[in-house]
């Protein structure tokens, strides 16, 4: 990038949530500008704030947070302005120049925050203990600082990760996710739940060798990115426990569709699709449990009218969606797939869910595909229901 792409031309005022800042203003949005802001996040901020609001209330004291790429510092400044019963917040960040907006921009909110410029991995293992909430929002991968994130969390806390490196976790780049997350993803039509649980499932793996397991609490992908809050526990025998019932691959076939899931690292199945003979595509290790709780997601949408936020609407409609699906089966199907496979015109959505329902399957809706549909119905039963629903829809 040339350096003229970086340079400001201008200041800008930002209002966000309950605050107000002021940025340079880029030609680019770029990890290469030295004051960061993006405003497709202010979404992801938004959510944050309800997500940690509903983990202060569970922990029942205040709650000490470490925003761990601080940028302009409006997550850090919202975190300290907009929640209730915060403790204190850090807010760090390589950049000086990063580093003097943030204070600039607290200072302007007439609020108190610890600053810190030092390299993510050395805070992080310098203040071990310290957080009750680490915020893990870089530009890119995180893979990079979770084991120093593990190394460095003490027990009943909070982690939140984001990762942008979609492409990777989706299977459109197999190496990458191979060499950052020792995960092998797979380019299916439930793909972005696939690299959430390879992320989810990386981050198991290497928070068990300091006796920690975590607890998902919500997991969206929205937008060019994925987001995580998992609470963090620790013992050695319960994260042993976890890790065996929590990890393990995604068997999926190709050609009919049909998929299932094997516990463990270690793979002992059949590598022929016991439907259709047709080599299966195995994706993994990654996380294979809960990656919603409905009792937290109900919690936050109960706090969505008290923080009267810009994006209250489409949190609603995500929150809501993901509480539906939190008891789910893990993958999804998309009924034009299956459609397409069948070569027929695709039924709507709310006829099969309907129809699912009635002969007695689970089915809810997801948020990862709006043509999705979760369900405990085997791949055949649904490819006849879905066959049956479009021939009828003909006849009308």
């Amino acid at each position: 990038m040339d350096e003229t792409d970086i340079i400001p031309k201008k200041f800008m005022t930002i209002k966000e949530g309950l605050v107000e800042i002021s940025i340079p203003e880029f030609e680019k949005i770029s990890s290469d500008a030295p004051v960061f802001y993006n405003p497709v996040m202010e979404f992801n901020r938004d959510i944050s704030i309800l997500a940690l609001q509903q983990f202060q209330k569970e922990l029942e004291k205040p709650i000490n947070i470490c925003d761990l790429f601080g940028g302009s510092g409006i997550r850090a400044i919202r975190y300290k302005k907009e929640l209730e019963n915060v403790g204190e917040v850090s807010v760090n960040d390589i950049s000086s120049e990063a580093i003097e907006f943030e204070k600039i921009n607290s200072e302007n909110n007439n609020l108190s925050l610890n600053f810190h410029q030092k390299e993510a991995n050395i805070l992080l293992r310098e203040f071990r203990g310290k957080f009750d909430v680490v915020d893990v929002d870089p530009f890119g991968t995180p893979s990079y600082f979770i084991d120093s994130l593990g190394y460095s969390i003490k027990k009943n806390s909070m982690i939140c990760v984001t990762a942008t490196d979609t492409s990777a976790l989706c299977g459109t780049y197999i190496e990458p996710c191979i060499r950052k997350y020792n995960s092998k993803p797979n380019k299916s039509e439930y793909c972005h739940e696939t690299g959430i649980r390879i992320l989810i499932g990386f981050i198991a793996l290497r928070f068990g060798k300091y006796k920690k397991y975590i607890e998902p609490k919500l997991s969206h992908s929205s937008q060019h990115y994925m987001r995580l809050y998992l609470k963090v526990y620790k013992s050695s025998k319960s994260t042993d426990e976890s890790l065996k019932e929590n990890i393990g691959h995604i068997i999926h076939c190709n050609k009919c569709l049909y998929r299932t899931f094997s516990k463990g690292l270690a793979l002992a199945i059949n590598i022929h699709c016991p439907e259709c003979g047709e080599d299966l595509i195995i994706a993994g290790p990654l996380w294979i449990g809960k990656i919603q709780d409905q009792k937290f997601i109900d919690g936050m949408i109960n706090e969505i009218p008290l923080k009267n936020l810009k994006t209250s609407k489409k949190i609603l409609k995500l929150l809501t969606t993901c509480s539906e699906e939190a008891n789910s089966l893990i993958t999804f199907h998309d009924i034009h797939q299956i459609s397409k496979v069948l070569k027929i015109s695709a039924p709507k959505l709310s006829e099969v869910l309907k129809t699912l329902k009635k002969e007695g399957f689970s089915a809810a809706r997801t948020h990862f595909n709006p043509l999705g549909i979760k369900t405990d119905c085997d791949i055949n039963s649904l490819k006849k229901i879905i066959y049956d629903l479009s021939i009828d829809s003909k006849a009308i």
